[in-house]
């Protein structure tokens, strides 16, 4: 690849953005260019991936232009005990904003924790966090897991420390149907972005605790409106 080519299209740009298309996808590895990034993933196997995920689960998104089209955000959002929520708001940020979304929470294990790094998921760990964030990426953590999927849990302070700087974007994810079934598409709803308190410096616990509970407070006005606004 010539140099004048290489400098139009950096290998960040492959690993923030989607690639436009899969012949361009195919064209690129065969020229040897594989944007892997520290965390193993691999926007090029995300972008074959992506075609069958958003065929499989539906969203509707409201509040997309809160969205960022470029720069790094943290993207809160409530979430049951299983695993749709990430891939819905995955698939919606795609959708909306062409992007690729790295969501938190990797498990540390075997394949299984590989996998997850090549699709884009990042460990639970401040400092990852941090990097992917200061790189430019979009950043999804989730609030604790709860039971009712339609209910804000536990913020998480440590993860939000790290984060300080960054604008953070509140996101109600609600199921299509009972249980997660995909009766109905999955409703995202985009909150309006924030940032911490003026002078917060990154790995302040004061403000990271602020930062939280308005986090988690602004989810839980998106859910009940949610509620009150079905669809």
């Amino acid at each position: 690849m010539s140099e004048r080519r290489a400098a139009a299209q950096p290998l960040d740009v492959d690993r923030v953005t989607s690639t436009p298309g899969l012949a361009e996808v195919a064209r690129r590895r065969l020229e040897g260019r594989f944007p892997i990034d520290a965390f193993g993933a691999d926007p090029h196997i995300q972008d074959l991936v992506a075609p069958v995920v958003t065929g499989v689960v539906r969203v509707e998104i409201h509040g997309a232009p809160r969205l960022p089209r470029a720069g790094a955000a943290l993207l809160v959002s409530n979430r049951g005990l299983g695993l749709v929520e990430p891939v819905a708001l995955g698939v919606a940020v795609r959708r909306a904003v062409g992007r690729r979304l790295r969501v938190v929470g990797v498990p540390d294990v075997p394949v299984l924790g590989g996998v997850a790094r090549k699709l884009g998921g990042i460990s639970y760990r401040p400092d990852d966090v941090a990097v992917a964030l200061r790189a430019g990426h979009l950043v999804a953590v989730p609030l604790g897991p709860t039971w009712l999927r339609r209910v804000a849990g536990e913020p998480p302070r440590v993860l939000l420390a790290a984060a300080l700087g960054t604008p953070v974007i509140p996101v109600a994810v609600v199921a299509g149907g009972p249980f997660g079934l995909p009766l109905r598409p999955w409703q995202i709803r985009v909150g309006e972005p924030f940032n911490a308190p003026r002078g917060a410096k990154r790995g302040d616990s004061l403000a990271a605790a602020e930062l939280a509970e308005r986090a988690r407070a602004e989810v839980a006005d998106l859910l009940d409106l949610a509620r009150q606004h079905p669809g």
